[in-house]
């Protein structure tokens, strides 16, 4: 079990990432590559049960130094870190000297999200032909509902409520939630499907092509493009750019983050708070309004 770049333990991690852990062929080439990486600059005459934890230390600074992100860097370390529980598995080592390591903070970006006047003008599309009312259909309620592309393209017909304007979705992890429906998607949604009535559909898909296939994610994403260009925007739109907005405009208009964060499906609420960047004015004018121990004394 040498520390060499053609270990055959390497081989047995990817089949175990592959067949125990379930991970995508190219998320287990992507640990074996950054695995191989760490292996070509630890002393080559140890075995992996030997490594320290001051040793991994001083590659993971040394791949610093030499110019690798904090992205990278914290793709390295869960690869070696995955590796040794691995190996710890098969019984091979004691300990897992990454499991205190950590890689440097990485800065979050900001997300992109359209102004008001910007989704107005995107929206602002006149219905000629089915195509037109699917896709206006489609951006209306990604932005009014805060949808996920895997959450807009799984949609059934049966999942909107009319009457209730809500609708029925199915997020990350199988979970369940129910979200309103602003009244301007409502109507964009029975325009359209009053076209949809008449294509000849394989199942119950509420987006579907002219074939009446359910609309794939690619198509989704091609199609909000279109219209980005086609009304002129500045930026580029794809659907996670209008579930940014939606939640950057709830949080402006209601500062409620715990709201939004049931809105959006986030587990964690840390995911959400990065949103609040977005309008630190808006939010320190809330602070001073509501904060016992902000309000300026008269």
């Amino acid at each position: 079990m040498a520390v060499k770049q053609d270990s055959p333990w390497l081989g047995r991690f990817e089949r175990y990432l592959s067949a125990e852990r379930q991970l995508s062929p190219y998320t287990a080439r992507n640990y074996l590559r950054e695995l191989q990486r760490v292996a070509g600059l630890l002393p080559q005459d140890i075995d992996w049960d030997q490594v320290t934890d001051p040793q991994l230390s001083a590659v993971l600074a040394k791949l610093h130094r030499q110019g690798l992100s904090p992205r990278s860097l914290s793709l390295c370390l869960s690869a070696v870190k995955q590796f040794y529980e691995f190996l710890l598995l098969e019984e091979l080592v004691k300990s897992n000297p990454a499991r205190q390591l950590s890689a440097p903070k990485q800065n979050k970006p900001l997300p992109k999200n359209l102004d008001a006047d910007s989704i107005s003008h995107l929206l602002d599309i006149e219905v000629t032909d089915p195509l037109s009312a699917r896709d206006k259909a489609m951006m209306e309620l990604c932005y009014s509902s805060g949808l996920r592309l895997a959450e807009l393209a799984s949609l059934d017909v049966p999942q909107l409520d009319f009457a209730q304007q809500q609708i029925k979705v199915m997020g990350k992890g199988g979970k369940e939630r129910l979200l309103p429906v602003g009244s301007v998607a409502i109507a964009a949604l029975q325009q359209w499907l009053d076209y949809r009535r008449d294509i000849p559909c394989e199942d119950q898909a509420l987006f579907v092509t002219a074939k009446g296939k359910r609309l794939a994610h690619r198509s989704i994403q091609a199609r909000m493009a279109r219209w980005g260009r086609e009304q002129v925007l500045s930026a580029r739109v794809h659907p996670h750019k209008l579930r940014h907005s939606f939640a950057t405009h709830m949080l402006e208009s209601s500062g409620d983050l715990r709201a939004v964060q049931e809105l959006l499906g986030h587990a964690n609420l840390a995911t959400t708070q990065i949103y609040t960047s977005l309008d630190f004015q808006h939010l320190a004018k809330v602070y001073d309004g509501a904060h016992p121990r902000a309000k300026k004394d008269k």
